[in-house]
């Protein structure tokens, strides 16, 4: 059956066009756009300064919005101009997908009725296809690329991806026309999630297949290079994220809902087992008691990514280092340092002499010491009081359902 004409008015219906960025892809390109074209004309090709034959062969594709540009600036730039002249044709989303040939056509169903499920006032969406990274055929170093860069996806972002650099994704295209991209090549692809994710993007995977054909296949990915700028970009990730992102986003959160509710919604009635709980509340008390002022935020996101508990339960109670409470911490920090090294309890040692940091650097060995053992202790009391609290408050919860 011809399905080209029900695949064209579910394109025309979506506002949706397929970008296709190309570089001396001249062994797979024209199979690549004769299967899209059994799909939608609705095609936008980006020649990125190809120097084979790809000129030659876009000739024999009119149907098509053909763009050359004379000079190879990678990946990102040449997706950059594409959101724009995508938009400017009118199109709402776009549909990536490699000249490559590791891509099949028929996939395109799944992002079209994934858009196509989305209601109004749903989330934006912005879909990357998910290759299942450890089925045959998929090379090692591509797997194992793919789980470094889902890993700290989770930590600068606070949700999970499988696939985090397939090429075949679809884009909305007016986020991302307003959002500001600083980097130009394979890296590109990690910043438009990870920047669209901030924006509450609703990012998520969809299965698709995957064919690796060594014969045919062209991949301009140089592994040392493009994993140094991935690398160095999700550096950069870390830092924002932990000292803007994730204050900003919880502060707003919490600011919105009040204590009442956003302990009600965001904490009590979460899908979390109680002991989950209880670690993500031991986790930040953790944390917010031990002696790595700066870095408590990245900690505990650290942390909290790493037990896989929740981040804003963590977050919220790190906060226990507040200024009416720092003075308190630190004078209990020193008596527990002074008893544990033998010195005993300092009577000596008020409250309110401690009143900068010279003071604790002053006694900085006895200071870590008895913080540690006061953030070791209080987490795990903290642990077996909420877990005991939340297996009581869930049984009261299944009683009443």
């Amino acid at each position: 059956m011809n399905t080209s004409g029900i695949y064209q008015n579910r394109f025309k219906a979506l506002n949706c066009c397929i970008l296709v960025p190309t570089y001396n892809n001249e062994g797979t390109l024209a199979s690549v756009l004769e299967g899209l074209l059994g799909y939608t004309n609705q095609i936008i090709v980006l020649n990125d300064g190809s120097t084979d034959a790809t000129i030659e062969i876009l000739k024999n594709f009119d149907q098509f919005e053909v763009r050359n540009f004379k000079k190879n600036r990678g990946k990102g730039q040449v997706l950059k101009k594409g959101f724009k002249i995508a938009e400017e044709l009118g199109y709402e989303y776009a549909i990536t997908i490699d000249s490559d040939g590791q891509h099949y056509p028929d996939d395109l169903d799944i992002f079209l009725s994934e858009l196509e499920n989305r209601k109004p006032g749903d989330k934006e969406l912005l879909l990357i296809g998910d290759r299942n990274m450890g089925s045959d055929g998929v090379p090692g170093k591509s797997a194992t690329g793919n789980d470094f860069s889902s890993y700290w996806y989770l930590v600068v972002t606070g949700f999970q991806l499988h696939d985090t650099q397939s090429g075949y994704r679809l884009y909305p295209l007016k986020v991302m026309n307003s959002i500001t991209f600083y980097t130009w090549k394979f890296e590109f692809e990690i910043e438009t999630i990870v920047k669209a994710s901030w924006r509450k993007v609703d990012v998520k995977n969809v299965p698709i297949k995957v064919l690796y054909d060594k014969e045919n296949r062209v991949s301009h990915f140089r592994p040392f290079w493009d994993i140094v700028r991935i690398t160095l970009l999700y550096m950069w990730f870390v830092l924002v994220s932990f000292f803007w992102i994730h204050p900003r986003n919880k502060y707003r959160d919490f600011k919105q809902k009040g204590f009442k509710k956003f302990w009600k919604e965001d904490v009590l009635k979460s899908d979390e087992s109680s002991a989950k709980k209880a670690t993500a509340i031991a986790v930040g008390i953790f944390v917010g008691l031990s002696p790595f002022w700066g870095i408590h935020t990245f900690l505990v996101f650290v942390l909290a990514a790493f037990l896989k508990v929740n981040k804003i339960t963590a977050f919220l109670f790190s906060n226990i280092s507040i200024p009416p409470f720092i003075p308190v911490i630190l004078y209990l920090s020193f008596q527990i340092g002074s008893v544990v090294m033998g010195n005993g309890w300092d009577w000596s040692l008020k409250l309110e002499s401690i009143s900068s940091t010279t003071d604790v650097f002053l006694g900085l060995g006895q200071y870590i010491l008895g913080s540690l053992i006061l953030a070791i202790t209080a987490s795990i009391l903290a642990w077996i009081v909420f877990y005991l609290l939340f297996s009581i408050l869930n049984k009261k919860q299944i009683i009443k359902s």
